[in-house]
């Protein structure tokens, strides 16, 4: 009599998650006591009346932050299932996130020097409304328009990118705020964002039910009706300060700051995380089902997301006074770690367990090395810029992902393992580029003059 074993579906666990989930809150509430004991300058969250209208300022500017990532998240939360639910072929996907790729490179580098001139508030508030768009157009629309749907989420996850930011630095610095007080808001940034990304899954699953096929469009409905409250809060946010720039010498600007190494070589560390990071969401999962074994993804998902937490919690901790660890030496450690677990997986498929543990430690870094990336730009790029030189980077990650997508998914000339290899080698090259950075001394720019 033969044994039939059945196979199992192999789920993270749990104790691996509620200790990612309780190391992370557990660092996020005693930051403040250790920031007063170390009397770290750049410490906002203590009670202080002198940060009251900080605190004010940082919580809007967080609220609109964590809507945004809530839309965000809900737009693409299914990604490639719901293509598949959808009858597209492989191609017709590869297809459509190519369009998408391409609208990004071309407009939205585009988007990104014209927000620096026009104003960051316009264009969060166009943010918004792409989503908006979208969710109308996936209503009324038998048959989706895939490509525009493409290209209008791709434009948005863009702006996303560089324009919140970039209204936060500017408001910051108009509204007379201490500067140090800046980076208390990049690590939240990280932490609340990655935590959104969690929550959408969790609404995206319980708007859909057990009918996936009827109520699929749900969460680009619920994107909708939360896209309309975005464009309602960025209307009403700081009135006070709106921008009036203009278009007076922006292309001299540019050149000339592409003329400072140290603008160029963080411009090139920030193309490489971003290039990393899209190569990581699209292939973490197959990497991880290659043996045919059979995962819960959904529960796998939250445990990159706390890592990612979880990272952006320690950053404050290891460059506070007691630590005294700079900010690009910590952002070498964390480049050469993220090559490192880019190395291993294209090298030789590894157990399961183990390849999560090792996505985990990338999420980790990816969760310092954001808000420290964001430190320096404040350093080194004036803050009028800010938005055309993060645009600019993700022109660079944009065409090396698109190149390598179209030889993967139409010519099939390369492999997964071979576009990891490209990510690990970027990323190791972006940790050369924060030790030369060190070495070439302090930053030309303050609050976005020269010093």
């Amino acid at each position: 009599m033969g044994v039939v074993i059945e196979p199992a579906v192999w789920e993270p666990n749990p104790a691996a998650f509620v200790f990612l989930f309780v190391a992370c809150c557990c660092s996020a509430f005693f930051l403040p006591y250790s920031s007063r004991n170390a009397s770290a300058p750049s410490s906002a969250l203590d009670g202080a009346p002198s940060s009251v209208p900080f605190r004010r300022f940082q919580r809007g500017f967080l609220l609109v932050y964590t809507l945004a990532s809530v839309v965000e998240g809900l737009s693409s939360v299914y990604g490639e299932y719901e293509f598949g639910m959808l009858g597209l072929s492989k191609e017709q996907m590869v297809s459509s996130l190519c369009v998408g790729i391409l609208a990004s490179l071309v407009v939205g580098t585009s988007f990104s020097v014209l927000s620096d001139a026009l104003g960051q508030k316009k264009f969060c508030m166009v943010f918004f409304f792409l989503h908006l768009f979208v969710g109308v157009l996936r209503k009324v629309s038998k048959h989706r328009s895939l490509w525009l749907a493409s290209m209008c989420l791709s434009l948005a996850s863009s702006i996303f990118t560089f324009s919140f930011e970039a209204w936060m630095v500017l408001e910051h610095e108009k509204q007379g705020h201490r500067e140090e007080l800046m980076n208390d808001t990049f690590w939240m940034m990280t932490f609340f964002g990655s935590a959104c990304f969690i929550g959408t899954q969790l609404l995206a699953n319980w708007l859909i039910g057990a009918d996936v096929k009827e109520n699929l469009s749900s969460p680009s409905i619920a994107a909708l009706w939360l896209a309309v409250l975005g464009l309602a809060c960025v209307a009403r946010g700081w009135k006070r300060s709106s921008q009036t720039v203009g278009f007076h010498n922006y292309d001299k600007s540019y050149v000339h700051l592409f003329k400072d190494k140290r603008v160029v070589l963080l411009t090139f560390a920030q193309a490489s995380i971003q290039f990393s990071g899209a190569v990581f969401g699209i292939l973490w999962s197959p990497t991880l089902v290659a043996d045919g074994r059979e995962l819960n993804l959904g529960l796998i998902y939250p445990c990159l997301m706390v890592a990612r937490m979880l990272g952006s919690t320690i950053l404050p901790w290891v460059t506070s006074a007691s630590m005294s660890i700079r900010t690009d030496d910590c952002l070498v450690y964390a480049f050469v770690i993220s090559g490192f677990v880019f190395s291993v997986v294209a090298y030789d498929y590894q157990e399961v367990g183990f390849l999560l543990t090792l996505f985990c430690m990338y999420n980790a870094c990816v969760g310092t090395i954001m808000p420290s990336l964001a430190r320096l730009r404040t350093m080194y790029i004036p803050n009028h810029l800010r938005a055309g030189m993060i645009g600019f980077s993700l022109s660079l990650s944009n065409a090396a992902f698109l190149f390598f997508m179209v030889q993967r998914g139409y010519y099939q000339s390369i492999g997964n393992s071979t576009m990891m290899a490209f990510a690990a080698v970027g990323l190791f090259a972006a940790a050369g580029c924060m030790h030369v950075l060190k070495r070439l001394g302090k930053q030309p720019y303050q609050n976005g003059h020269k010093s």
